[in-house]
């Protein structure tokens, strides 16, 4: 079987499908060998809970309203030990090595097949009496621990098929045995499709029905590049597959040599580079493929499998020294947390609608001072091991800005006071949105320096959603409304003195920095596995060139014709790494 996606990180990965639906409630996978006993066991344990809680219901049901109605409950007990479901589940355990959960909906999907053939409504109707015992003896299973231990010791390489992957769920695995990702949902700026960028997994997004079309412990082949995904593909397939990976990674050495060459281009203009990070491991990486620093450290990584409330000053503390101390000197730029309410795991116990307008960012982190107060003075403790930078993500205005450097300043004072050394550090913004990049005479005058984060911006200025895969076609980071607003940005930023990057989506593409550096800008942060490619066209261009390139795309009516002016420049490049801001 063949499914065609949208490629969101280049690459091939083969391995075995665990899949992963319902929010990551429901994981299907294969189980080894020695864990056929204890998953027996599993749900032997489940059935019994189970029985004792339905027999509660039946009791409590006949108190009230008598033993006539309890009668239902009756037949949910013998469904229990029918040999068709639960006794069924047990067998496909035994023989297909699935885990439990997999096991009762291969159960279920055949039990219903077998209701679906019935004449008589009545008895068709019990299907559902069928699904509730299923859904309440899975509901105990998950019940016995945290779902993602079951899976540790499964056959690896797995290829993690979900409906829609959080990052905090992602994050909470071993990225070692990990060989690729493919989604139902999802575009190329997710932020799973970012995160599998960062952290070099191949990823197929937007595939609709992967999670109910592969089974689980099926041989998945996912091409990353091209976006297609092959199920239980023959031998040949997979050889031809694995030659054209070692072809990719003999071409990404290939490059290697650019790791530890300056970013300069050929007529001696310095451009920095820099690395966008999600964990500290990756420090490391960044540093190897020749980052000067940290461009943007995505804070709200942290929160992956927590709240902002369980997530304590000492925690954070411990993980920005890390980060700094793995650079060895080189600039950290920290995003304090860029989430919703939701996502930051708090909120006023009312039901508040998720947009994307909504509230977060630092809108969310000065709704919620106690928790930005803890952050702050975390990232200030971290900042006397090395140089750090702050940035505040989803700035609108002026008076957000200066509420938070206030915010800085008391947490600051509060920690000289306890007897702890602060030094200066420089306070930074996100230009995600148009009231900021409008702004940015007066933002400039208030912040120490400023990130283009393109991916909302593009997002924001031309009004389209890219989850709404209906209008996400007319994202177009070519339009010339956005060109514009660019090189606003950078010309509002010169001219108040401060230094100003770009850490979206655009930076990390090796066709677009030439258009980039012609609009004045450059500082530029991108993915690790990004950075070769980016020395090795920086050091290719002179300015003088770049300069009537933007030129002539500024004079471009359509994202068409700019893309033209492109091409008619340029010998083609071809894109080897991507990332994005959120």
């Amino acid at each position: 079987m063949r499914l065609t996606g949208l490629g969101v990180s280049a690459g091939i990965g083969i391995g075995r499908a665990l899949v992963v639906t319902r929010g990551a409630r429901h994981l299907r996978f294969r189980i080894p060998e020695r864990r056929v006993a204890d998953e027996l066991a599993r749900l032997d344990a489940a059935r019994a809970h189970s029985r004792v809680q339905i027999e509660h219901i039946k009791q409590r049901i006949a108190a009230a309203a008598g033993t006539e109605h309890a009668y239902l409950f009756d037949a949910q007990l013998l469904m229990l030990d029918d040999p068709m479901l639960v006794d069924r589940a047990a067998a496909i355990i035994r023989h297909e090595r699935l885990n439990a959960e997999s096991a009762l909906y291969r159960a279920l999907e055949e039990v219903s097949a077998l209701f679906d053939q019935l004449d008589d409504p009545y008895l068709r109707e019990r299907k559902g009496d069928v699904e509730d015992v299923v859904g309440r003896v899975c509901g105990n299973l998950r019940s016995g621990g945290d779902p993602l231990d079951l899976f540790r010791d499964s056959e690896g390489p797995l290829v993690l098929v979900a409906e829609e992957l959080s990052p905090s769920l992602i994050a909470q695995l071993d990225f070692q045995r990990l060989a690729a990702f493919v989604t139902d949902a999802g575009r190329w700026t997710y932020h799973t499709a970012i995160l599998a960028r960062s952290i070099h997994v191949p990823a197929v997004a937007g595939l609709r029905h992967a999670s109910t079309l592969i089974p689980p412990g099926a041989l998945v082949a996912v091409d990353g590049a091209t976006g297609d995904v092959l199920v239980d593909p023959p031998p040949e397939v997979c050889a031809e597959l694995e030659a054209r990976s070692r072809k990719r990674r003999a071409y990404e050495q290939s490059l290697s040599e650019y790791s530890s060459l300056p970013a300069v281009t050929a007529d001696g203009t310095p451009i920095r580079i820099e690395a966008n990070v999600e964990l500290p491991e990756e420090a490391a990486r960044a540093r190897q493929r020749g980052a000067e620093g940290i461009g943007l450290y995505r804070s709200e990584f942290l929160l992956a499998g927590t709240s902002a409330a369980g997530l304590d000053e000492e925690a954070q503390y411990i993980v920005y020294r890390r980060l700094i101390e793995a650079m060895a000197g080189g600039r950290v730029t920290v995003r304090t947390f860029d989430v919703n309410e939701g996502q930051m795991g708090i909120g006023d116990g009312h039901d508040h609608p998720r947009s994307p307008l909504g509230l977060r960012g630092l809108r969310l982190s000065l709704s919620f001072e106690e928790v930005f107060h803890v952050q702050l003075r975390a990232l200030l403790r971290a900042a006397a091991h090395g140089p750090l930078r702050i940035m505040f993500p989803f700035v609108t205005g002026v008076e957000e800005v200066r509420l938070a450097r206030a915010a800085v300043a008391r947490a600051a004072e509060e920690l000289r006071a306890e007897g702890v050394s602060v030094p200066a550090v420089p306070i930074g913004i996100m230009i995600e949105v148009p009231s900021a990049a409008l702004t940015i005479d007066l933002l400039a005058a208030e912040a120490d320096f400023v990130s283009i984060g393109t991916n909302d911006l593009i997002q924001y200025t031309l009004a389209v959603d890219r989850t709404d895969e209906r209008v996400s076609g007319m994202y177009a980071p070519l339009h010339p409304a956005i060109l514009r607003v660019l090189r606003q940005v950078a010309r509002g930023a010169r001219r108040g003195g401060i230094p100003v990057s770009v850490c979206g989506e655009m930076a990390a593409d090796p066709v677009m920095l030439p258009l980039l550096t012609g609009l004045g800008l450059r500082e530029f942060s991108m993915t690790p596995a990004a950075i070769p490619v980016g020395k090795q066209v920086v050091r290719g261009l002179r300015l003088s060139d770049t300069a009537r390139l933007a030129s002539r795309a500024l004079k471009a009516a359509t994202p068409a014709e700019v893309e033209r002016v492109l091409a008619d420049s340029f010998a083609p490049v071809k894109v080897h790494g991507g990332d994005g801001d959120r």
